[in-house]
């Protein structure tokens, strides 16, 4: 018990220094201004415009449709019809998923098709608010807390009619998605109860619908087939025009619900609701400031605001949540995280959060090991607590190597180290640890798709086992973890200078076109959302000097990726991850993201810096088009954030930033215990490549800078060598 109350105690001691520090300086600067939450709404950035709470629990905002590709948050900036508005959805994910609980005023009597076209010029978003008028001239507003989301209506007339769907939801290769339903009209002014669904996901979300004005009428409509939750049609006659309505959700109870809604918005003050949404939003967008002109604020901010958007605590007010083997437990520090998408959260989102939210990244990892005693293995991809098991590899296990590299101390280390020697060495869903250790690799005759990635990325993982365990004094497994983790040696093919299919025989993949981007669901292949070329630079994360020597040397490193980002793609597919081009390079999915960086270690490392900056100007805008391949829950909005800094984790789990070029000649990052770093680009040119970097006025001569560093604060200076 005492050593559970020191860690509550540290932890609450992490958020108020932390926020000391920011809040007074920052009480006069409105960062919220700079947010555009149409940035990415159009085309394949799948990001959504309505209002959240940083990592809450939800995101009420306007559904266009419930299903297809383009429509995984619900919305996509041109289309010219709202379904509804529904409470849950995912920040920029690939797969749908949430849409609970869908609300669509209406003015008249239909009991069929309730969508609605709407003024586009009158749709607004900022952080915590969205609003729009519909065709038929009602207005909706939108704000949330984190576990609430409030709903207000000013209809034409005093007659107001509110459809109120809980069949919807967000639907990925499903016609039927509610399993089980118990609703309840306990009374005239609210409705509960729970559905069970199952989409991308398993769960279960418990609900209460309150309305400040008791419904007149309410008619049920008849059930589709395979439909298991109910529809409601609800009349009001109102006093003023006005319907105020406020969904509280819960992955435990219809009371937990309730607790929550109570504890949260308990007046029916939505205005307030908004003034507190954008005081927490500006809490943490005013975590780095950056002098830049308005575009690039525009940009800049949005990603920031999206970065905060996910994970979700899930966990009620009390701290109860609905575990992975759908047992009620209580969170430490009431703290229980999910929407982990960890494919791609591993690289940047989550070694970001190291640097600017701090106080979050002990509930990340605790939240990790209790997914992992609860599920049997650690994480993979987890939506509203339950694994969806998408993606490949296992990669929490960076996420908590990282944190306890960096000195996190507010999880259980050895219990931490536990859960990833199990989940690397019991047999599950998204592994086969017998294959891989017989051959060395995974032969593509015994694991028919993906077998080159699977190989690469449990080397990833491997790799940050063995540095935990290292840490921590296990020697005999950090010594089994390093050797595996140097399997990605086998597949390396030293006619094609590729990583290459290789058979049981040892035989390689014939024919081989390391241009051909293979993915499970749409071409089949050794390849995950990726090609060869993309997929060879992977180990470079962990062992770039490894993968140097496999190359013949830094020469040879130097050629191989100014072929990569030279050599054309051939009909790049959006589908296969082919998206965002610089030759082999695809910014618009995350098995690219270091590569530019890699240029640190090589012969030309002002090309790196001359990339990053190309990146950075052509696929970022601040247009609804401005994001160029899926968000993926912060990872693409990380990227760019830590590119305007200067720096990135190329090694997302050692605790060092390898050196690009800042974006902005000034920025000022707010770090623990009231310290700042402030990092300038001192340059008489424009898109300058060549330079030193000093701290505190000491040249760094390495390429790359250590976070223990970083965090005690001070002037990080990139200056010119030819000023």
């Amino acid at each position: 018990m005492n050593k559970l109350v020191n860690r509550l105690l540290v932890s609450i001691g992490l958020v108020v220094l932390f926020f000391a520090c920011q809040n007074q300086a920052n009480d006069d600067k409105d960062f919220t201004q700079f947010v555009d939450p149409f940035i990415g709404t159009e085309g394949t950035g799948h990001t959504f415009p309505g209002p959240c709470l940083p990592f809450g629990m939800v995101q009420p905002g306007p559904d266009n449709r419930d299903q297809g590709w383009d429509y995984t948050s619900g919305y996509q900036y041109q289309d010219s019809t709202i379904i509804g508005f529904s409470q849950t959805r995912a920040n920029g994910t690939g797969i749908s998923e949430f849409g609970d609980v869908l609300l669509q005023p209406v003015t008249d009597s239909r009991i069929e098709k309730f969508g609605e076209g709407y003024n586009k010029q009158s749709e607004r978003a900022t952080p915590g608010y969205y609003s729009v008028t519909l065709r038929n001239q009602v207005r909706v507003e939108l704000s949330a807390s984190e576990r609430v989301a409030f709903h207000q209506y000013t209809y034409p007339s005093n007659r107001a009619k509110l459809l109120v769907d809980l069949q919807h939801g967000l639907r990925f290769l499903t016609d039927s998605l509610v399993l089980e339903s118990d609703v309840r009209l306990s009374n005239q002014n609210s409705i509960s109860g729970f559905c069970h669904t199952k989409n991308w996901v398993d769960r279960k979300y418990f609900f209460f619908i309150q309305f400040d004005q008791p419904f007149v009428i309410n008619t049920e409509l008849v059930k589709k087939p395979k439909e298991k939750a109910p529809r409601y049609f609800l009349e009001f006659e109102l006093k003023d025009k006005v319907l105020k309505t406020k969904v509280a959700l819960s992955t435990v109870s219809v009371e937990g619900a309730i607790t929550n809604l109570k504890a949260e918005i308990p007046e029916w003050d939505f205005d307030g609701t908004v003034a507190q949404a954008k005081r927490k939003w500006n809490e943490y967008l005013s975590r780095i400031e950056i002098e830049a002109d308005q575009k690039q604020k525009e940009i800049f901010y949005s990603c920031m605001y999206r970065l905060f958007i996910q994970p979700s605590n899930i966990a009620d007010v009390d701290g109860k949540y609905r575990g992975a083997d759908d047992v009620v437990r209580q969170a430490e520090n009431n703290e229980y995280y999910s929407t982990l998408s960890l494919w791609d959260t591993y690289r940047a989102a989550h070694p970001l959060y190291t640097l600017i939210a701090p106080e979050k990244v002990n509930g990340f990892v605790q939240s990790m090991i209790a997914h992992s005693k609860a599920a049997g293995f650690l994480p993979i991809w987890t939506a509203w607590g339950q694994d969806n098991y998408c993606m490949i590899g296992n990669h929490s296990i960076p996420v908590m190597a990282d944190a306890y590299k960096k000195g996190f101390t507010g999880f259980d280390a050895n219990a931490a180290l536990s859960e990833m020697v199990k989940t690397t060495s019991e047999k599950h869903i998204n592994s086969n640890w017998p294959l891989l250790n017989k051959y060395g690799y995974y032969p593509f005759d015994s694991l028919d798709n993906e077998a080159v990635s699977r190989t690469l990325e449990h080397g990833v993982d491997d790799y940050f086992v063995a540095t935990m365990a290292e840490q921590l004094g296990k020697r005999d497994i950090a010594t089994q973890y390093f050797k595996r983790a140097s399997f990605y040696k086998n597949l390396y093919d030293s006619t094609t200078r590729q990583m290459r299919g290789k058979n049981s025989l040892a035989k390689w993949r014939t024919p081989f076109n390391p241009l051909m981007a293979t993915s499970p669901m749409n071409n089949p292949g050794d390849y995950t959302e990726a090609n060869a070329w993309q997929y060879f630079w992977t180990p470079a994360q962990y062992d770039a000097e490894g993968l140097m020597r496999l190359l013949g040397g830094k020469r040879n490193f130097t050629a191989q990726l100014d072929s990569f980002f030279t050599i054309r793609a051939l009909n790049p597919n959006k589908h296969l991850g082919q998206e965002a081009m610089i030759g082999q390079y695809a910014h618009g999915n995350e098995p690219s993201h270091h590569i530019a960086y890699l240029y640190a270690y090589s012969e030309k490392p002002q090309r790196g810096r001359e990339l990053i900056t190309q990146i950075c100007n052509q696929f970022y805008n601040n247009t609804p088009t401005g994001m160029i391949g899926n968000d993926d829950c912060g990872q693409m909005s990380a990227w760019y954030i830590f590119s305007t800094l200067g720096f990135y984790p190329v090694n997302p789990g050692n605790g060092t930033f390898v050196f690009g070029v800042p974006q902005a000649k000034k920025i000022v990052v707010k770090l623990a215990k009231s310290k700042e770093l402030i990092i300038s680009l001192t340059s008489n040119k424009q898109n300058v490549s060549v330079f030193e970097v000093q701290l505190n006025g000491k040249e760094i001569l390495d390429h790359s800078v250590a976070y223990s560093t970083l965090i005690t604060g001070g002037k990080l200076e990139f200056v010119s060598e030819n000023r």
